[in-house]
């Protein structure tokens, strides 16, 4: 067990940040999970209404340091991309 008081303080603090980062992951995951549902529903209205929210607390997240920035982008890449092509897959 730790016995200097800024040892203590910081197991402290980490426990705080993983909190913190814990339920930022959580929203996170849990908004990219509802985009990808609709990206396999090939429904391209609603996923295309998603893109703007999701993408926005994925630069959040990064903002907050809970994921890396490159990590952001390859997220944001990838979904864009998969709602790119329900729009030409889908005839209009």
């Amino acid at each position: 067990m730790a016995q200097h008081k800024s040892v203590i303080r910081q197991a402290r603090r980490s426990l705080r940040r993983k909190a913190i980062n814990r339920k930022n992951k959580s929203i996170l995951r849990t908004e990219i999970k509802k985009l990808r549902t609709s990206i396999e529903k090939k429904d391209q209205k609603k996923a295309e209404e998603q893109m703007p929210q999701t993408f926005s607390i994925i630069d959040k997240s990064i903002k907050k340091g809970t994921i890396h920035k490159n990590t952001g982008n390859r997220y944001k890449s990838r979904l864009s991309r998969q709602v790119e092509l329900i729009n030409l897959a889908v005839p209009k």
